[in-house]
């Protein structure tokens, strides 16, 4: 592979009907989501990396989240097993996708289950919520397939009355610096460095390469702090996806030279 990839998938018709835990739900406009998720291919390509789209998933609601479907690490993709039954039709074709780019593959497999969502990866650490979507045996599942790959695999309890997964709560900056948002995070002592945010959608940023890290446009404190730092914010509307949870890092899945999924 190239050294930078996201690959993406297109929205299904039936993205409103995409399945709502912690807030109440909120009409979704499928035609303004199509225009926000084309943007933020756009933002993803001004950045220089290469754009992959997998395979529909018009039946699935959700299937835009794509990042919950596989977890890489090297050149090993781990199919997963979402926690939402509704999901699971998802990971077919994802699983071929990263087949084509070469990639070693495995599984997640029953009674396990995992949410990429759950995995948020800074170099060999690999922490992993669990508790919600991903299940005690999934986490056990994941940590033998990477372990043997020198991932360093660190469970950390997701407050499933408060976040979907564990990146609803933190992600990490291009330095490895952990930024969450506490009404979200129960024990910020689980992480080496954390730093609190004091705006939602200001705890989710993708690392694009260089000092570019990617955020949603409604957090306009957090998007002054980090330019205050160094840091180059390329923003994105994407209010459709916030209603049904989502946020900057699952509408794809970052592929550096087979490292893996990004922060």
């Amino acid at each position: 592979m190239g050294s930078k990839k996201a690959l993406v998938r297109r929205i299904s018709p039936r993205l409103a009907e995409g399945i709502v835990t912690t807030i109440e739900r909120q009409a979704v406009d499928v035609h303004l989501a199509a225009k926000q998720w084309n943007g933020y291919v756009e933002a993803m390509e001004g950045a220089n990396w290469e754009i992959i789209e997998v395979p529909p998933a018009d039946g699935c609601p959700d299937g835009v989240f794509i990042e919950d479907d596989v977890v890489v690490f090297r050149n090993v993709a781990v199919i997963t097993r979402p926690g939402a039954n509704s999901r699971r039709p998802e990971v077919a074709g994802m699983e071929a996708a990263v087949e084509e780019l070469g990639c070693s593959i495995n599984r997640i497999r029953s009674p396990g289950t995992l949410d990429g969502g759950d995995v948020l990866k800074i170099g060999d650490t690999i922490y992993v919520g669990s508790g919600g979507r991903t299940n005690a045996d999934g986490l056990r599942q994941l940590r033998s397939i990477l372990g043997p790959l020198g991932a360093k695999i660190i469970a950390v309890p997701v407050p499933v009355h408060k976040a979907l997964h564990l990146k609803s709560a933190v992600t990490a900056l291009p330095d490895g610096t952990i930024i969450g948002y506490p009404p979200l995070v129960d024990d910020p002592d689980f992480f080496p460095r954390f730093v609190p945010v004091p705006e939602e959608s200001g705890a989710h940023v993708v690392d694009l390469g260089g000092n570019k890290i990617l955020m949603a446009a409604d957090c306009p404190r957090r998007i002054e702090l980090f330019a205050g730092l160094g840091y180059d914010p390329v923003t994105v509307d994407i209010s459709e996806f916030q209603k049904l949870e989502g946020c900057v890092t699952c509408l794809s899945v970052r592929l550096r030279e087979l490292s893996g999924i990004e922060s």
